[in-house]
């Protein structure tokens, strides 16, 4: 992923069409950048990625079908080469976190201008980390207090579970895990009952206590 390999091949994922195709036609006068596709949703992002095989992937967060973190998830696991700069209008803590740990290498929020999105995709292009101006500062204090958990202590849970189980640790009732992961409250539902079976836990508390132990529950 030289800089003389040519321009940049990016794929957009956003929902909203003036917002999707005003980008690809201002990247479009980038000569650094060439825009390979267009996607509507989650889903489609990673269909055209599987299919395009972008350097960057240019992500909302907030799309039917399958949002922006689930779609990240997933293009970490099909096409770890890919990178993933989230382009999206929130800054919450919680937000940056969900898309880190779903394998995002940037975050801008949508007001940043035209040549600083190209240079945040070059960046994240060649392997480096990206945050918008407003986020530089608080960066640093969110990773030193919400490392990825640490799913050895827990082996016979899957990744979201392990994620869900650090909130909980955490004190996070199921809707506010719902908000930060943008999960269906059904389905955060769902993975706590798994894992209370899983771990044979009597109750939230009983979990909340042995996942404190193991050192979960830091964010």
């Amino acid at each position: 992923m030289s800089e003389t390999s040519g321009p940049v091949r990016v794929l957009i994922a956003d929902d909203h069409p003036v917002f999707r195709d005003g980008l690809a036609s201002l990247l479009g006068t980038q000569p650094s950048v060439t825009v390979v596709g267009t996607a509507a949703d989650g889903a489609e992002a990673v269909t055209l990625a599987v299919e395009h095989r972008p350097d960057v992937v240019v992500m909302d967060l907030q799309m039917p079908q399958m949002n922006g973190i689930e779609a990240t998830r997933r293009l970490g696991t099909e096409l770890p080469e890919t990178r993933v700069l989230v382009f999206t209008m929130g800054e919450e803590d919680g937000t940056v976190l969900a898309a880190m740990r779903a394998g995002a290498r940037g975050y801008l929020v949508k007001g940043a201008s035209q040549d600083e999105v190209a240079r945040a995709i070059s960046t994240v292009h060649a392997g480096g980390l990206v945050f918008g101006a407003s986020l530089a500062a608080r960066i640093s204090d969110l990773l030193s207090g919400s490392s990825t958990p640490d799913r050895s202590a827990f082996p016979q849970l899957t990744e979201r579970e392990l994620e869900i189980l650090d909130l909980i640790a955490a004190g996070r009732n199921n809707a506010q895990i719902a908000a930060e992961l943008y999960l269906a409250p059904k389905t955060v539902r769902n993975n706590v009952s798994n894992i209370l079976a899983k771990l044979q836990a009597t109750d939230r508390a009983d979990v909340i206590i042995r996942a404190r132990e193991a050192g979960l529950g830091g964010a």
